[in-house]
């Protein structure tokens, strides 16, 4: 199915019955708003002060027809197309990766009568490719797109992002709270306002709405980062606080306590729109999302409303993975959220409780007292690590005769646990934690859970008193929803082999394939041709680097690999001018505008303000954007000054009569009056388009996991270089000092610091309540 051209927002508010705002990128070189234009009017827009025609777009044409499975190609648009051979050999390389055609389709525009048309191309004779593969993602032996880049260059981004962010964030600590609780700042007192069927929707804002749905690590770090002077930003998500999941295993027992690992979305940024309610449905085509609200009325009514957005950031992570097996979501407590912590640690105080009953059997205990843990992945294995500790140094103070009953069980499927790991820390952490008491099971797979007792494959059965399930996650209803309303994305899932509806499939730049203006990150998300691990680390440097795109004022247009990266329009300044007529200057030139000509001093070391080296297939196109278009002149004026018969005589003359070089002569003749036109322009200003060609990329800063007894694994890959795996003492005091600096805010850190000094001298607390 092909894809709509991309449609404007403000035609998508016009045919949903909103108000019509303008929905343009920022641009540094504009005045305020409804700038005079330099003619004595009052620009139109709300971001006005420009004159040039928006970008060519490229757009999909529809296949011949419908029995022949065709890739979507890009057509040339009809405006001026500059970069002859550059455009010409595109267009060709475009239309062989549509179906194996020898030529690309080129219209040439007529003024008066009709043109004759191109020497037939001759008929393919061999099979058309799988339509799949080329229109999503590079093929085999490509390109790499984004080339791997050293670990120097990455990081050196990172720190310019951080500097970004800590100017806006002091900015935001200024922010007269009277002026927001007024609602004349970004989080208005009231912001929906009663709509259709029965529905509030969000109140009419003058800036553009970007919808963030979630509240974990990426939603958190794009909200702290987000600039609320450009977007309305509404933040929905049934939990209103971000939590710090890594720590979770410790909250279980007691170790630290739950509230030292949350931050309110409020505090995270006071200047976002908070709603609590769970989204239900979002259409990616009108850009609305229908939400309800997680409490109800006394009546028992649940609110419902719809935001139309702008924007909108899926970060809605994943749901625990019962895998078809029976009794799991009965039984079993799961380690996801606070109240999962909160209700395992109750539960493990009641079971011993309860084994040290007068009249309890020795079967009783036994059973009551056994703790079973599915899973061997990073959850498990320090849940596993941390129960042991309260055992051995709480638990046996208080209930000195029940410890010979106390077992706790470690079962995987997979041969090993901590698979992430190299090969000598996952023996040493199944080491460590036999050591400690904790038996560890392998290649043992659970098949039922019953009230009392695991079930495992081979026939075995396992009483337990309290069973902690972290077998894996699963997509939510919310994700299988979206990617069910984008064909794209099961064909995606298929060409790389990934169950369908699974997850949201996003280009380099973590737009959804398929859809228009709709990012996704962190578990939710795949990316395709560069899977990442599902860690908050990825996450939350996918959040940060969202942020700072949006940031930048960058149009996302539809996600796919075969589309334009981010784009936004840009105006020539006087300096920028003066700089390009000096050889000696021209590089500070290049490195304002992003032109084309990337200086080689920087190749290896920042991408931030310099191009990104891309493959050819895609460079040519994008310098088809990226040329200079004039200003006044309409689209159409140059295409009529071009004679048809010069255009034919040329072509001809070149080779033949047929596309490609009827395409040649046309650019040629387009070329050469766009050139007359700025020659007799006095101000040669010309608008460009500039890409954000700079894809995410993962830094990643290595991997912890606490394994008891105040011992972890850490490893960490640094500058492509050092690799280092430590196990023990060491590695636990930096898993210590990571996971200090790693927190949110201030406060969390020293909640959590006199939580561990509290554990060190009283212990943990065995209270029950």
């Amino acid at each position: 199915m092909p894809l709509a051209p991309v449609r404007p927002a403000t035609t998508i508010r016009k045919s949903a019955g909103l108000p019509v705002r303008n929905m343009a990128p920022p641009n540094p070189f504009q005045g305020e708003h409804n700038s005079n234009n330099g003619d004595g009017k009052k620009g139109t827009g709300a971001r006005g002060g420009l004159k040039f025609a928006p970008p060519p777009i490229p757009f999909f044409t529809a296949p011949a027809s419908s029995d022949t499975a065709v890739v979507p190609k890009f057509v040339l648009p009809s405006t001026p197309a500059p970069s002859t051979a550059a455009a010409a050999a595109a267009a060709e390389q475009a239309a062989a990766r549509a179906g194996g055609a020898t030529t690309a389709s080129v219209v040439v525009p007529t003024t008066a009568e009709p043109q004759a048309a191109p020497a037939a191309a001759a008929p393919a004779t061999k099979a058309a490719p799988h339509p799949h593969a080329p229109q999503f993602f590079p093929k085999p032996g490509e390109p790499t797109w984004p080339p791997k880049r050293s670990f120097t260059a990455i990081v050196l981004d990172k720190v310019v992002d951080t500097s970004n962010y800590v100017e806006k964030h002091l900015r935001r600590m200024n922010i007269d709270a009277a002026k927001l609780a007024a609602g004349t700042g970004s989080a208005a007192a009231d912001p929906l306002v009663p709509g259709d069927n029965g529905r509030m929707r969000l109140r009419a804002s003058t800036k553009p709405v970007v919808l963030v749905l979630g509240s974990g690590w990426g939603a958190h770090s794009f909200i702290k980062s987000i600039d609320t002077d450009i977007y309305d930003v509404v933040v929905v998500s049934p939990r209103n606080h971000f939590l710090f999941t890594p720590m979770l295993p410790s909250t279980a027992v007691g170790t630290v306590e739950f509230r030292s690992l949350l931050e309110p979305v409020r505090t995270s940024n006071p200047c976002v729109t908070y709603l609590e309610a769970e989204c239900d449905s979002l259409d990616p085509h009108s850009k609305v999302a229908v939400c309800t609200a997680k409490f109800s009325h006394t009546d028992g009514r649940r609110p419902q409303f719809e935001i139309q957005y702008d924007k909108a950031v899926v970060a809605v992570g994943e749901q625990p993975a019962t895998f078809g097996v029976p009794g799991v979501r009965e039984h079993c407590f799961f380690m996801k959220e606070v109240s999962d912590a909160v209700a395992l640690r109750k539960r493990i105080a009641e079971k011993f409780e309860l084994a040290a009953l007068p009249g309890t059997t020795e079967d009783e205990r036994k059973a009551a007292l056994h703790f079973v843990v599915v899973g061997g992945g990073p959850t498990g294995v320090e849940f596993a690590g941390t129960l042991s500790d309260f055992v051995r140094e709480d638990l046996k103070k208080k209930y000195l005769a029940l410890m010979k009953y106390v077992r706790v069980t470690l079962l995987n499927n997979l041969p090993s646990i901590l698979t992430q790991f190299d090969e000598k820390l996952q023996k040493s952490a199944a080491s460590t934690l036999g050591a400690n008491g904790v038996e560890v099971r392998v290649n043992v797979s659970v098949v039922g859970v019953t009230a009392d007792k695991v079930q495992l494959g081979g026939g075995e059965e396992l009483p337990y008193g309290v069973c902690v399930w972290s077998a894996g996650n699963m997509a939510r209803p919310l994700t299988k929803h979206i990617a069910g309303q984008v064909p794209e994305q099961a064909m995606a899932a298929e060409a790389i082999k990934a169950p369908p509806n699974a997850k949201l499939c996003v280009d380099s730049f973590l737009r959804v394939v398929g859809a228009t203006d709709l990012l996704a990150l962190g578990d939710c998300s795949l990316v395709l041709g560069n899977r990442l691990p599902p860690t908050a680390q990825v996450a939350g440097q996918q959040g940060s680097y969202l942020a700072n795109m949006l940031n930048g004022g960058y149009s996302l247009g539809v996600g796919g690999y075969n589309q334009p990266p981010p784009y936004m329009l840009v105006k020539r300044n006087k300096l920028q001018e003066a700089t390009e007529k000096n050889d000696g200057l021209r590089w500070l030139a290049t490195a304002m505008m992003g032109g084309r000509a990337r200086i080689q001093v920087a190749a290896d070391v920042s991408d931030t303000l310099f191009r990104m080296d891309c493959p050819p297939w895609v460079r040519k196109h994008s310098e088809s954007l990226t040329k200079s278009l004039p200003l006044d002149a309409p689209p159409s004026s140059a295409s009529r000054e071009c004679d048809v018969d010069a255009v034919l005589a040329a072509a001809a003359a070149a080779g033949g009569a047929d596309s490609r070089a009827l395409h040649r002569a046309r650019a040629a003749c387009l070329e050469s009056y766009e050139e007359e036109i700025r020659a007799e322009r006095s101000d040669a200003a010309a608008a460009e388009v500039r890409y954000y060609e700079r894809p995410f990329e993962f830094l990643n800063l290595g991997i912890m996991a606490y394994i008891g007894h105040e011992r972890a694994l850490t490893q960490v890959t640094m500058f492509d270089v050092i690799n280092l795996n430590l196990a023990g003492t060491f590695a636990f005091l930096l898993w210590k000092s990571v996971y200090i600096t790693k927190q949110v805010s201030f406060r969390n850190r020293v909640l959590i610091l006199f939580d561990w000094m509290k554990t060190r001298v009283f212990g943990r607390d065995i209270s029950l309540w």
